[in-house]
């Protein structure tokens, strides 16, 4: 299995694109702006997308993600929690000045727990609020992508509509630190990182 960031927008957004190498399957994360350079690399290397996940309903995430769900005739999946966000969508653009596609429609929502099969692997998906309500993380072969939940030495926004600080913190030492040390942590925005080292270096969970 391949993971490809490519960051896009003016909020330097991660979009993650999950592809294996045998079946040349793709799901897409987060795909919330410059579409077209997300299906120039989906294309470029010949893939077949089955489907569009987001981790959470902010402008940033999924702004455009109704553009590339009508590009590639592929279903779309969020957490249900995060409806009332994704209903925001236009009022989140209008704060920063900035045009979104129509509001996706969702095909189906992730349950706690849930596993998905994809191409004979299984992604597991964990909720993870506090950023947001309905905030999820996908967890595959060592890797979690995990939105805007924890990044490398920080974590998440709590102040913007419905998140919550110890809902978050709660997710990240219950859902994400129990997961192996050597689990890489594919964030939102940022670099790359790992559970291991935001356990003993992140500021947030130190004392």
């Amino acid at each position: 299995m391949h993971i490809e960031t490519i960051t896009v927008g003016p909020f330097e957004m991660n979009c993650y694109v999950l592809s294996d190498d045998d079946s040349r399957e793709c799901i897409v994360i987060d795909p919330g702006a410059e579409i077209e350079k997300i299906v120039e690399y989906i294309r470029g290397r010949d893939l077949k997308p089955v489907s569009i996940f987001a981790t959470h309903a902010h402008i940033d995430h999924v702004g455009y993600a109704s553009d590339i769900i009508k590009e590639l005739q592929v279903p779309f999946y969020m957490g249900e929690a995060d409806l009332p966000i994704l209903d925001t969508l236009k009022g989140q653009a209008e704060m920063f000045g900035l045009q979104v596609s129509e509001k996706p429609v969702p095909g189906s929502y992730f349950t706690d727990g849930q596993i998905i099969n994809f191409s004979g692997r299984e992604i597991k998906a964990l909720h993870t609020p506090g950023h947001s309500p309905g905030s999820f993380s996908f967890y595959i072969a060592g890797s979690l992508i995990v939105g805007d939940v924890l990044f490398y030495n920080s974590i998440g926004r709590t102040d913007l509509y419905k998140g919550d600080y110890n809902t978050l913190i709660g997710s990240i030492k219950e859902k994400i630190f129990t997961l192996p040390d050597d689990t890489i942590i594919y964030p939102g925005h940022g670099p790359d990182t790992s559970v291991g080292r935001e356990k003993e270096n992140n500021p947030f969970f130190q004392g």
